[in-house]
C-alpha cells in the first residue's frame, strides 16, 4: 500500500527512536561546564558522531586568544551543510552545547543520562543538548524519504550561549560562514517562541581603602558604598513592575545582582567589592537608553562619598528577538504540525529569557525557537538539579520539526 511522504517520515522516526535516544545520551555524557568553558572536545566528539551518518561537520575553531579574552577556554562551532536541488531556501537548525555547571542537589548523576520512567536525566537534557538529537534525527528522517528536495539544510551546533552567543552563532555570522534564509533554534515542544527579552549585564567594582578593623576611621569602606548601590538597584524594582510589554508571554523588565565578591578578612575593612548585575529588558525598551539609566543610577548612589571610586564594565548587551517578515511561515508550519502530533494548540509567544536566536534576527534572518521540552522551564528543572526531558516530548518534537522541514524543502 502506498503511503504519503509525511507518513513515511513519522514511521522512520518511530523506527529509529531508540537510536535517537542513544545519540542524546552520548551528547549529554560529555561535560561542557561553562565556566570554565572548555567545549572544543565536545564539538570534536559530536563531529565524529555525525560523520558516522556520512555527513561532513565543518569545525570552526574560534581563535584561542579571543576565547581566553572572553573568559572561556575553547570554542569550536560546527556547521553541517546539506545542499539539495536548486530553487529552495536554506533552513538552519541551531542548538548550543555549552551548559551551566550542574551545581548542588542532584539525586541523579548530572552527566549520567539515566532514563527513569520515560524521562532522561542530566545537565542539558532539556536545554539544549536535547535539540542536537531533535535536529539531527529530523534531518536524517527527511533525507531517508528518498524524495527530491530543493534548497539546503544546515545544522549549527554552537558553544557560547551561556556567555551570550557572540562567539557562537554571532561569530559564524560575523565571519560570513553562514547566511540562512530561516532559522529554528532550540526551544520546547508546547510553544513557539517568536520574541524574547534583551539582557544587559554589568560588572560594578567599588574601590575604597582597606584598613584594620580596629581602626575603621583610617579606611574607606567599599561595602558601605556597595550597600547604597544595592539599595538603589532594588529600590527601582517597583518602578520596573509598572512597565508592561505588549508581547504575550513577556511581562515587565527585571533587575538583580547575581553575584557579590569583596573584602579580604573578617577583621579588615573591605577595600574593594565587585558586583555583577543582570537587567532584563522587554522588547519595547531601548538597550542603549537602559544602560545609560542603570549606570546613572549606580553613580548617583555613591555620589559625594569621599574616597569611593567606581568602575562599571559591560559584560553583555544582548538585543531582543523580534518577529521578522518570514517568521510567520515558520510559525504556521510548526503550529499546524504541532497540533497534529501533540493533539493541542501550540501558542506562538514571547519569553522573558534571552537566547542565541536573537543573533540571527540581528542579521535580518527570521528565527523562532522550537524543539524538545516541556511546557515550562520550571518543569524541566533547566539549570537546576535533576534536569530532565520526557522522551515522548523528544519524539514528538522531532516529528514536528521533520514535517516542517519537508514543507520548506520539498518541491512545491
Amino acid at each position: 500500500m502506498n503511503t504519503s511522504p509525511q507518513e513515511r517520515l513519522l514511521a522512520w522516526i518511530d523506527a529509529h527512536f531508540d537510536e535517537e535516544v542513544g545519540f542524546l545520551q552520548q551528547v549529554i555524557r560529555i561535560p561542557t561546564d561553562t565556566p570554565p568553558g572548555n567545549n572544543a572536545p565536545h564539538a570534536e566528539a559530536v563531529a565524529g558522531m555525525l560523520e558516522q551518518y556520512g555527513w561532513t561537520a565543518e569545525r570552526h575553531a574560534v581563535p584561542a586568544q579571543a576565547v581566553r579574552d572572553y573568559g572561556m577556554e575553547s570554542i569550536t562551532n560546527l556547521i553541517v551543510r546539506r545542499p539539495y536541488g536548486a530553487g529552495g531556501p536554506t533552513v538552519a537548525l541551531n542548538a548550543h552545547g555549552d551548559v551551566v555547571p550542574p551545581g548542588e542537589g542532584w539525586t541523579k548523576a548530572p552527566y549520567g543520562a539515566e532514563i527513569i520512567e520515560g524521562a532522561m536525566y542530566g545537565r542539558a537534557a532539556a536545554v539544549s543538548k536535547s535539540d542536537f538529537a531533535t535536529y539531527v534525527f529530523a534531518a536524517r528522517a527527511l533525507e531517508n524519504l528518498g524524495v527530491p528536495l530543493r534548497g539546503a539544510l544546515e545544522l549549527h551546533f554552537t558553544y557560547d550561549e551561556e556567555f551570550g552567543g557572540l562567539l557562537g552563532p554571532g561569530w559564524l555570522l560575523e565571519q560570513k560562514l553562514t547566511r540562512p534564509d530561516y532559522v529554528i533554534a532550540a526551544g520546547f515542544s508546547y510553544q513557539i517562541v517568536t520574541a524574547h527579552n534583551a539582557c544587559l549585564q554589568l560588572e560594578i567594582t567599588v574601590h575604597g581603602k582597606a584598613g584594620h578593623g580596629a581602626m575603621p576611621e583610617t579606611a574607606v569602606d567599599a561595602l558601605q558604598a556597595a550597600t547604597r548601590i544595592l539599595n538603589a538597584i532594588y529600590g527601582q524594582l517597583p518602578e520596573l513592575k509598572k512597565i508592561k510589554s505588549t508581547v504575550a508571554g513577556i511581562d515587565s523588565p527585571t533587575m538583580l545582582v547575581g553575584r557579590i565578591d569583596g573584602g579580604t578578612n573578617t577583621n579588615v575593612v573591605p577595600g574593594k567589592v565587585v558586583m555583577k548585575l543582570d537587567r532584563r529588558m522587554i522588547p519595547e525598551e531601548d538597550p542603549v537608553a537602559v544602560e545609560a539609566q542603570v549606570c546613572r543610577l549606580i553613580e548617583e548612589a555613591v555620589a559625594g562619598m569621599p574616597g569611593i571610586r567606581l568602575e562599571i564594565r559591560r559584560l553583555l548587551l544582548s538585543h531582543a528577538l523580534r518577529p521578522l517578515q518570514g517568521a510567520e511561515r515558520l510559525v504556521e508550519c510548526l503550529q499546524r504540525h504541532g497540533r497534529a502530533i501533540l493533539g493541542e494548540e501550540i501558542p506562538a509567544q514571547g519569553t522573558p529569557l534571552y537566547a542565541d536566536a536573537r543573533l540571527y534576527g540581528e542579521h535580518g534572518i527570521p528565527a523562532v525557537l522550537y524543539g524538545a521540552g516541556p511546557r515550562t522551564v520550571l518543569e524541566a528543572n533547566a539549570k537546576k538539579a535533576d534536569e530532565r526531558l520526557e522522551l515522548e516530548d523528544l519524539r514528538k518534537a522531532t516529528k514536528v520539526v521533520a514535517l516542517t522541514l519537508l514543507d520548506f524543502l520539498a518541491p512545491a
